[in-house]
């Protein structure tokens, strides 16, 4: 085991899913540039779509590639969520489950000192520790998130598992101070089944998260003690084992290829004659997909907004999505030359980064968030799956975005709330807090020195983890 300074020889091993993949690799490459060797595991696709690491990282890297294993109903070539219709995710966590065996002699046969690991594989500690490798649940959520999320039920507590979706829209017990932070109704339903109660053969998501809390040997969380302290000490109070949070760890550079830096250039051409601040940029992250009614609104909103607006619409995910979702008809006629949709790959992070782009509506997925604050662009929000929810109260609390206004129950929203949302945000003076917060929250979550000091602190605990942990 490492003593202060020894380089250490980490392994990750991240959910399927793309939101999840990016910030283990950001985490990875911090943790590289201090010299440590990564093991970054998943499957030969997952790795081959991988952004392109800078050469003075590639030697610190080993990519793992654990070979997919056959799942029924699992579509051919599906390897991440990216690829897949919602309702067929839970055959993408099934493989994920049947790479324990290959984890196990990868595991086996390396020097590796620890593991981090997603809820997803909560198998993961157990066959670590065969090995005595420590493991680190890595969460990607940010502290309000498993803070609300709570703690083992049963577990030394009196805490029933919650049964009904009307339990997750309310505060938890645990949580001992005042907060909006829950679910809307809708939120929950739409996650219900899968998340909190498991379906078929597939474990629930809640379940799974539990299992990896309760085995793991450390918690690593997605966040900063200035930004949720006391979400932070909800998450210590309830586990009772090492929280660590490593930072907001915003996007660092990646080595670009030439098709992307051709895409770029045509769009960059279009924002450089658009007014500056006025741009929205409209992007839902690799999993959401919205029904067809909510396309329908938004389309119709982002007309009635009069502002120009640059959209990368997903319109199907993976190739065995059949449920195709149209524009409505004469829409791209109509704002042609003021908006752009885009249904391919697109570069979020230089979108982001031109002056024309004054906001940002979004799913409020973390990576996203953060994505928003490093270029200081005001936040409206439209939550789909998961975490988003959480995150947007989380934001909404603390005067950082502007959610539309939308019917707790199912969920819906007009055409008329995104375009007044859009406008509120980005123009009127009675949206000025959100574009002045933005530019506030900047240093707290991009701040260089202060990401360092995380990663820096965290490294420190592996480096004495055997003194700690005696």
């Amino acid at each position: 085991m490492a003593e202060n300074g020894k380089k250490l020889h980490i392994a990750v091993f991240p959910w399927l899913a793309f939101g999840h993949m990016i910030p283990y690799l950001e985490l990875s490459k911090l943790i590289a540039q201090k010299g440590h060797k990564i093991s970054f595991i998943s499957t030969p696709r997952n790795i081959d779509r991988l952004p392109k690491l800078p050469s003075n990282l590639t030697p610190f890297f080993n990519f793992v590639k654990l070979p997919m294993p056959h799942v029924e109903k699992l579509p051919e070539n599906a390897e991440a969520t990216i690829d897949l219709p919602y309702e067929q995710v839970k055959y993408l966590k099934l493989a994920q489950d049947a790479l324990e065996e290959s984890m196990a002699k990868f595991l086996e046969d390396s020097d590796i000192d620890f593991i981090l690991f997603d809820f997803t594989s909560y198998w993961v500690p157990s066959i670590a520790s065969k090995f005595n490798i420590p493991s680190g649940y890595f969460s990607i959520f940010i502290a309000a998130f498993l803070g609300f999320t709570g703690p083992v039920p049963g577990l030394n507590n009196d805490y029933e598992i919650r049964m009904t979706p009307e339990e997750y829209t309310v505060t938890p017990k645990w949580v001992p101070f005042e907060t909006t932070v829950a679910f809307k109704f809708f939120e929950v339903s739409r996650i219900f089944e899968a998340s909190m109660k498991g379906e078929e053969e597939n474990i629930a998501d809640i379940i799974r998260y539990y299992i990896s809390v309760e085995n793991c040997d450390f918690l690593l969380v997605r966040s900063c003690s200035e930004f949720e302290p006391e979400w932070l000490k909800v998450v210590g109070d309830i586990h009772r084992k090492p929280v660590l949070p490593v930072g907001q760890l915003p996007t660092t550079p990646y080595e670009d290829d030439s098709t992307k830096i051709d895409a770029w250039r045509e769009i960059k051409l279009w924002l450089d004659k658009q007014e500056k601040g006025k741009v929205i940029y409209v992007a839902f992250g690799s999993e959401a997909k919205p029904s067809q009614n909510e396309l329908t609104e938004l389309s119709l909103g982002l007309e009635l907004s009069g502002l120009p607006f640059f959209w990368v619409l997903r319109t199907k995910r993976g190739e065995s999505d059949d449920e195709l979702i149209q524009l409505p008809e004469g829409f791209e006629e109509r704002t042609k030359g003021r908006g752009i949709v885009c249904t391919s790959w697109a570069p979020q992070l230089k979108i982001l980064s031109h002056d024309s782009v004054g906001g940002f509506l979004t799913h409020s997925g973390w990576s996203s968030v953060v994505e928003a604050i490093q270029f200081e662009k005001s936040l409206v929000l439209l939550t789909f799956l998961a975490d988003q929810g959480i995150n947007a109260r989380l934001l909404e609390e603390k005067e950082m975005a502007y959610s539309i206004p939308r019917n707790d129950q199912d969920g819906s929203f007009t055409r008329d709330s995104v375009a007044e949302s859009l406008n509120l945000v980005l123009v009127k003076k009675e949206g000025f807090i959100y574009r002045e917060k933005i530019k506030e929250m900047k240093d707290l979550f991009c701040d260089k020195e202060r990401q360092n000091n995380y990663v820096e602190n965290f490294l420190s605990f592996l480096q004495n983890y055997e003194k700690i942990k005696a």
